[in-house]
């Protein structure tokens, strides 16, 4: 069946400076995200994090503290950077992507790749819910950026933890397998 390739939240929220979310290293992601797209097309999902109509539990207090990312999926802040405007997403208003959609695309015991931002929040939540569902995962470490270059080394060290279900590599050793 061969993998699935889901680059996580690659929108504007994360690309831009002056946001309070940005990833300061996410320019850096877009070329390997490209080369990814260009392998394993057309086994593609780019995911969008969305805020729900209306937060609950713990997502209300979130909103307190980030009363600007109470905006519509439809803002501009919202939509995926020029590099890859337009491409269908999947959307969720959680940190972590997988679920029914991600779980029905990979298959059983399927094989995951990911890519996206931010390493250290919902590449890292996807990538582990994944594994726990039985999912192979790969996360392609040259593009991912995590909210400060501190943080998203941590993260891909607690993912290597993860080791033999879950695989730190690069654009290029997944060039090798799947060429």
């Amino acid at each position: 069946m061969g993998p699935v390739l889901a680059l996580i939240d690659l929108q504007r929220i994360f690309a831009a400076p002056e946001s309070p979310w940005a990833a300061p290293e996410f320019q850096r992601v877009v070329k390997p995200a490209r080369q990814l797209v260009d392998l394993l097309a057309p086994k593609v999902i780019f995911t969008r994090f969305v805020a729900p109509a209306k937060p609950t539990g713990s997502w209300a207090t979130y909103y307190e503290v980030y009363p600007f990312a109470r905006q519509s999926p439809d803002s501009d802040d919202y939509q995926l950077v020029d590099e890859f405007k337009g491409a269908p997403t999947l959307d969720k208003p959680t940190f972590g992507k997988w679920g029914p959609e991600l779980a029905e695309a990979v298959g059983p015991g399927g094989h995951l790749v990911l890519g996206g931002v931010s390493t250290d929040c919902c590449v890292i939540t996807t990538a582990l819910a994944a594994v726990d569902a039985g999912v192979y995962v790969q996360v392609v470490e040259d593009a991912c950026a995590g909210g400060d270059a501190d943080s998203h080394r941590k993260a891909i060290d607690i993912m290597r933890l993860y080791s033999p279900m879950l695989e730190i590599v690069t654009v290029d050793q997944v060039r090798a397998l799947n060429q």
